[in-house]
């Protein structure tokens, strides 16, 4: 079990680019489509989520070796279900206008395949600190994902971001990114330039055993160099 500190460390960073549930896994599609036309509305669903996850990943960890495997997706699906409904009351009294916003899709946390997918297949087979590391890595890549479609969106959209108005781009909104075809395209472009960047690999260098017998070694002077 991945319990020292650069282990959890490597928990914690690989959901933000490598094993980023939105971007790479594809995961979690159903919340990035549908309540990132604003940045806030993103923020809050992926600190939401973040929460679920780590209570959760948290008390599955800790229960793992009690929880029968007849019973373990009910079992789950009780624990996850009560962090949801606890942080609803959460948002409900003390942020009710970011609650409204994020409607059914903040009850819908309950079935979200990243949270019942990282207590499937890391919280019930690690260490407590582990799962904790792993819920963080994937809460923050998940926000991160949605709070980064959300500003598009909401720059190019509605012309302002978390609230406030941009000159020229509010008079003049294109509204299609606020759509939900605008949705898919801001998904597809963010997911093309992660993976660009995820497989980028750095220039090798070529090893050369001399200029002897090298077709182009009167092209690039390694002749006049050697001597």
């Amino acid at each position: 079990m991945p319990e020292n500190k650069t282990s959890l460390g490597r928990e914690v960073t690989k959901g933000i680019i490598k094993e980023n549930p939105t971007l790479v896994m594809l995961l979690g599609m159903c919340p990035t489509l549908a309540v990132t036309t604003q940045a806030m509305n993103g923020i809050g669903m992926g600190l939401a989520t973040t929460f679920v996850l780590l209570g959760s990943n948290i008390v599955i960890s800790a229960l793992r070796k009690v929880i029968p495997d007849k019973v373990r997706i009910p079992a789950f699906i009780v624990i996850i279900a009560s962090f949801v409904t606890l942080i609803g009351f959460l948002l409900e009294g003390f942020v009710p206008s970011l609650y409204e916003s994020l409607g059914i899709y903040l009850t819908l946390i309950t079935v979200n395949c990243i949270i019942f997918g990282r207590a499937e297949m890391f919280a019930s087979k690690n260490g407590i600190l582990a799962s904790a590391a792993d819920a963080i890595g994937m809460g923050i890549g998940f926000t991160l994902a949605l709070f980064t479609m959300g500003s598009v969106r909401e720059i190019i959209g509605s012309g302002s971001w978390m609230g406030i108005s941009i000159p020229v781009i509010h008079d003049n909104p294109m509204l299609l990114f606020i759509m939900p075809a605008g949705g898919f395209f801001t998904l597809g472009m963010i997911i093309a330039i992660v993976n660009k960047l995820a497989n980028k690999k750095p220039p090798q260098e070529i090893e050369c055993g001399g200029c002897e017998g090298c077709p182009m070694a009167d092209k690039c002077g390694g002749k006049e160099a050697a001597e």
